[in-house]
């Protein structure tokens, strides 16, 4: 509770920095803002509903509107705020939100990825905890809208709730590897990289140049190849 009390307090704090402050690109900036914390807001609500939904209801679709309006939402604000500030014409400002968007979405599917595949000794959580949450992450609707066999054991294994002591059964594996005999893990990844490319062609519309994209470039390769 105070974290969230926190959270809000922050954000009221950035909002009235924007407010006070005499750039001409404050009021549109903080329009944005607002405007962002109404999307992750929805796309919270989104995740939340889909977490009490039965797995073969929740649509491949659906979930990644929801990471966009989540985490895709936040990145293409900080951009285009970035943009604002510079002066940059409309269509750059744009550009630079569909950038962030973009890059948003393909850090998500590898934090899902992550979340189910990472090591521990880099993530900080327990193996496969995405799994024992019964989350409808991007790799797992992939998978259990795959119509494969795998899907079909993907789906008995997520309709009935993570019971302590199972680990030692191999039932995180068991899910694990459904997901990936699924198509899961390789849909997510081929998907971030699409998305990434995606991401580089709008930053190419607003910022031609190579060299001053630099910046902006390495956090797309972080993106894609982080780790943890």
């Amino acid at each position: 509770a105070d974290a969230i009390l926190a959270g809000d307090a922050v954000q009221a704090l950035a909002l009235r920095l924007l407010a006070e402050d005499p750039h001409p690109a404050s009021v549109p900036a903080a329009a944005r803002l607002a405007s962002c914390v109404v999307e992750l807001c929805e796309g919270q609500h989104v995740d939340t509903d889909l977490e009490r939904r039965a797995p073969e209801s929740v649509t491949l679709d659906e979930v990644l509107a929801m990471a966009e309006a989540k985490t895709g939402a936040l990145l293409g604000c900080a951009c285009a705020v970035g943009g604002l500030y510079a002066g940059a014409s409309e269509e750059v400002v744009d550009a630079l939100d569909g950038f962030g968007r973009q890059a948003g979405l393909a850090f998500q599917l590898i934090d899902d990825v992550i979340g189910i595949w990472g090591d521990p000794r880099h993530t900080g959580k327990p193996a496969g905890a995405d799994l024992v949450a019964r989350k409808k992450s991007l790799p797992v609707v992939a998978a259990l809208t795959s119509g494969t066999p795998a899907a079909a054991e993907l789906a008995a294994l997520y309709g009935k709730p993570y019971l302590e002591g199972e680990a030692e059964d191999g039932e995180i594996a068991r899910t694990a590897l459904a997901v990936e005999q699924a198509g899961g893990r390789d849909w997510a990844q081929a998907e971030a990289a699409d998305r990434m490319a995606r991401a580089v062609q709008e930053l190419a519309r607003a910022v031609p140049g190579p060299e001053a994209a630099g910046g902006l470039l390495a956090l797309a390769e972080f993106v894609t190849r982080r780790t943890s």
